[in-house]
């Protein structure tokens, strides 16, 4: 299939429902808030993949997009909360009390832009505005809202990316174990990876079966994300990351580069995409951009 087109068009479509939730800087109230509107859209408009969002919208149609609506709107408003919780995220990320970082997509972090203070409420607003995103989603079952809020609420918490991050950052600089190491990247990356494509499935009204089927693929492709991302920050340039190359091993964080080395952690992840890609084997043509985005992952350069 087609995959850049198929990523330009989801982002587009994405960008557009974005732009609809989110409160416009000059929105009425004059100055008051301002501040904080416009580093909401900084942030989130900053670019990026979309990788996420476009998760949800692939599982949906994979699990057969019915019963909740035939077309992705119902899916849309899930996809947008992904986008904003995962945005929340870095925002925080690079804060000084972290990561420390100056730079994101190429543009300065959020702190840099609006200081502190603003940076860290604009990711606290995004991350509530998610829920209310999900709420308020089209033609689907109350239960089904319920039951995805309930799973990216878990994926992006402590038994998730929360988690995950709170070891990432008590590791750093220290001798780490390979279970370490995976746990550290199931949690801060996978968790939420997985989450979107069992929100997706579960919008559409998905059975065990295939449930079952799409998230095992999503622990494989989230954890070989999590791996190809440590290998860009080994391989890339400033440029092609849009942030600052060679982080991790400055901070000496726990990955699996230094732990593995590049050529071992880039085998684990092209198994784990083999893996994933065996998981939904017998998934119709609707399942293709998935397909895709998985082989995409270990091939991407930033």
């Amino acid at each position: 299939m087609d995959l850049e087109g198929y990523l330009s068009e989801k982002n587009e479509l994405i960008n557009a429902a974005l732009d609809r939730f989110l409160p416009a800087a000059g929105e009425a109230g004059g100055g008051f808030g301002h501040n904080l509107r416009a580093a909401m859209r900084y942030s989130v408009f900053a670019g990026g993949k979309r990788i996420r969002p476009i998760l949800v919208l692939a599982a949906f149609a994979a699990a057969g997009r019915h019963s909740g609506g035939d077309t992705e709107d119902a899916a849309m408003p899930t996809a947008c909360a992904f986008e904003c919780v995962h945005t929340y995220s870095l925002i925080h990320d690079d804060l000084p009390a972290i990561d420390n970082d100056d730079v994101r997509r190429g543009k300065p972090a959020c702190h840099r832009a609006f200081g502190e203070a603003t940076a860290i409420l604009a990711g606290d607003a995004l991350l509530t505005m998610a829920f209310e995103m999900i709420a308020l989603s089209p033609r689907v079952p109350a239960e089904r809202l319920v039951a995805v809020s309930s799973e990216l609420a878990r994926a992006a918490g402590s038994a998730g990316m929360i988690g995950g991050q709170v070891v990432d950052i008590e590791s750093e600089g220290m001798e780490v174990s390979l279970p370490a190491v995976e746990h550290i990247h199931i949690h801060k990356t996978g968790r939420l990876i997985t989450a979107a494509i069992r929100c997706g499935a579960m919008i559409a009204g998905a059975d065990e079966t295939k449930l079952r089927a799409l998230t095992r693929y999503g622990e494989r492709v989230g954890l070989a994300f999590q791996i190809a991302d440590d290998i860009l920050n080994v391989e890339c340039s400033p440029e092609e990351l849009g942030k600052p190359a060679g982080s991790d091993e400055k901070r000496k964080k726990a990955t699996y580069p230094a732990l593995l080395g590049v050529k071992d952690s880039r085998d684990m992840a092209h198994d784990l995409v083999l893996k994933a890609l065996a998981a939904i084997e017998d998934f119709n043509d609707m399942a293709e951009p998935l397909r895709a985005i998985a082989k995409f992952i270990v091939k991407r350069r930033k």
